[in-house]
């Protein structure tokens, strides 16, 4: 990887690319000097500094030159799947004509059928298909894409392997997608986050100190018979500066990019990388997040006397036309404990099936003899009982509230037979199983520090019982998108930085604004363009590992930072010393390191200057390993790690480099 990108970092060292890393543009500044200085002046000593000099700023571009390269090969593949398609547009008049996928405007409805690519970004009005998305993902499972609900949304560059769809486009030409994605995890569209820019401006507020330093030493020097050339002073400038951090912090950036899109995940910004890395609050959906999502019928609670075969039957017969896995589980469940045969909807040629739907909260079937059974929400299948002359006992409510306070779902079923009241018959428990490991990894969330918030539509009954089994710090119940979004909005008046997932239009507003809104490849165009990272596996839990990736990314920024300048402090000891002791005498106990001649010194701690760059690339782009723990600990950490650890690192390096310069002839 290294020789592969040592032609872009060579490129890199054009003065219009530098400019834009001050440090390092101040060390190449220096090498032009000095290298101008060796011609006039040859000598080996010279000549070495200017070389390794040079290798510096080389060294500095191979940093950022490896970590866009790691990119480029993941935009490589990103390419093969954006083809040259031909699209089918449909006219007003309901016709088709052929034209070139980059031609297609916003608004556009184009026909895709099996074997076909879709010709770009939009979202399915018209029927179901089975889609393949490695090409984005890198998933070989299809999956399905339909019209209408929160996963209709499909990407250019994909095929549909099954049926007939009809698309409407919603990215202009060039702006799609996987042009986005290119862009990104090339680095053409990286923007230095506000964190960077910080260090960059500290980073080039601690050059121009020096430099002044290192400008007003030449005097003193002269005053003091001591006169030092310019390659000297230069190789001081360079040694004291902090170049260590200057040279990787592009790096650091773009491999946490780049750590993202290993796990699948899009970063529209940097910004937004940073952003996970100091979250403090973290909204999670139950289902499907923090549960399997599936809940499954458990158990009849039959009411008032009534036989528990007969609650079963009921249930069973008011789920044959439920295709939920809720449904399913209690046609299963009718016939494992009550031995009662799973009929088919076909069987009872007379019946009327009534679906649920989110405005009743409930579904049942109208038997012949004017038998009616209904089976959903308990407070909407006892309003229906109250409302055909029925009277609620208390013994449903206890129930309920039993079923709901243990964590589960309770559905209640009722019967109302012709001539007479309605009643209910009994209670169906429903539990949602919490996925393994949620705990741990939410105790995991509380020792960083973040507070974690499920999000879910049950009652606050059973949203407290799956909170406190899951080991989630609060949860927000019976949420609607507006208490989502006002609860983010409370959250940020407290100093606090929020991060969420969500995958429908109705997520968006609280995806905007969101400090950090991951929005699921699976879901609209409206989620994935309100939110500023997209998980192409469309895992809502991949949110605790952009968290832990932000996190590593800042703490990588801060053991390097730290590392450089306690490199910067230890060099004192090996370049003033050489520079002066032979007028002080006084500096030479100083002269820690015992190193041979002034020449030598100066000389090792430019080469080791170099090399610690490239010693420390392997780690920039990997990330230093994140460790939960309080702030004070993890400070504790960085500062005897990479602190104590700068420190002592240039004079083990300095003195072993001193032992083989010494030998050159001209330098010992």
């Amino acid at each position: 990887m290294l020789a592969s990108s040592l032609p872009d970092a060579l490129r890199k060292l054009d003065p219009r690319t530098m400019v834009r890393h001050p440090v390092m543009f101040v060390v190449e500044t220096g090498a032009v000097l000095s290298t101008v200085l060796a011609v006039t002046v040859p000598s080996t000593f010279a000549w070495s500094v200017v070389a390794w000099l040079w290798l510096t700023v080389v060294f500095a571009n191979l940093a950022e030159a490896v970590a866009e390269g790691r990119g480029k090969a993941q935009a490589a593949t990103l390419r093969r799947a954006k083809t040259e398609t031909v699209a089918r547009r449909l006219r007003e008049d309901g016709s088709e004509e052929q034209v070139g996928a980059p031609d297609l405007l916003v608004g556009d409805h184009v026909v895709v059928e099996a074997g076909q690519i879709i010709p770009g970004d939009g979202d399915v009005v018209e029927g179901i298909a089975s889609v393949d998305e490695s090409a984005i993902t890198g998933e070989s499972a299809p999956v399905i894409r339909e019209s209408g609900g929160d996963r209709s949304s499909v990407t250019g560059g994909t095929r549909v392997l099954s049926d007939r769809i009809v698309v409407r486009i919603t990215a202009k030409p060039g702006e799609g997608f996987i042009d986005r994605m290119i862009a990104l995890v090339e680095g053409a569209s990286r923007q230095k986050t506000p964190n960077e820019i910080a260090l960059d401006i500290l980073l080039a507020s601690l050059t121009v100190i020096f430099l002044a330093a290192t400008v007003t030493l030449q005097p003193f020097a002269i005053y003091s018979g001591a006169e030092q050339s310019l390659i000297v002073l230069v190789a001081l400038l360079v040694c004291l500066i902090p170049t260590t951090i200057g040279a990787l912090l592009s790096a650091i950036g773009i491999a946490g990019m780049d750590r993202l899109v290993q796990h699948n995940v899009l970063a529209m910004s940097g910004r937004a990388v940073e952003a996970a890395g100091d979250v403090d609050t973290l909204l999670l959906d139950k289902t499907g997040t923090i549960t399997l999502g599936n809940r499954q019928a458990s158990e009849f609670h039959p009411v008032d006397g009534v036989d528990p075969r007969a609650v079963a039957s009921a249930a069973q017969l008011s789920s044959l036309a439920d295709e939920t896995p809720e449904g399913r589980s209690i046609v299963v469940l009718a016939k494992r404990d009550h031995g009662l045969r799973e009929r088919r909807p076909g069987e009872l040629t007379h019946a009327h099936f009534v679906e649920f739907t989110a405005q009743t909260r409930m579904s049942g079937v109208d038997l012949d003899g004017g038998r009616r059974i209904r089976k959903g929400a308990a407070a909407a299948v006892m309003k229906w009982v109250r409302e055909n002359g029925g009277h609620p006992t208390e013994e449903v409510g206890a129930i309920v509230d039993a079923i709901s306070t243990a964590g589960g779902t309770p559905l209640v079923v009722a019967e109302h037979l012709d001539g007479g009241p309605a009643r209910a018959l009994g209670v169906i428990g429903l539990k949602d199983i919490v996925k393994e490991g949620m705990r741990e990894r939410f105790d995991e969330m509380r020792r960083m520090g973040i507070r974690t918030v499920m999000i879910t539509g049950d009652n606050p009954l059973t949203a407290r019982a799956i909170a406190e089994e899951a080991g989630v710090d609060d949860f927000l119940a019976e949420a609607t998108p507006e208490d989502k979004m006002a609860l983010i909005k409370r959250e940020q008046e407290g100093g606090r930085l929020v991060a969420m997932t969500g995958d429908g239009t109705n997520d968006a507003p609280a995806l905007a604004q969101a400090d950090v809104g991951v929005a699921m490849n699976s879901g609209t165009s409206a989620a994935k363009e309100a939110g500023n990272m997209v998980d192409l596996d469309s895992n809502p839990t991949k949110l605790i590992e952009i968290v832990g990736i932000g996190k590593q990314l800042l703490i990588t920024r801060g053991s390097l930072t730290t590392f450089s300048i306690a490199n910067d402090v230890a060099k004192y000891f090996a370049i003033i010393p050489a520079m002066f002791s032979g007028v002080f005498v006084g500096l030479d106990t100083l002269n820690v390191m015992r190193l041979a001649t002034p020449q030598s010194a100066i000389l090792s701690a430019v080469v080791f200057n170099a090399l610690v760059i490239v010693a420390l690339i392997p780690l920039a782009l990997r990330g230093v390993r994140y460790r939960p723990s309080s702030a004070a600990a993890m400070l504790r950490r960085n500062l005897t790690v990479y602190g104590l650890g700068g420190v002592v690192a240039p004079f083990v390096g300095i003195k072993l480099l001193d032992l083989l310069v010494s030998r050159i002839p001209g330098i010992g």
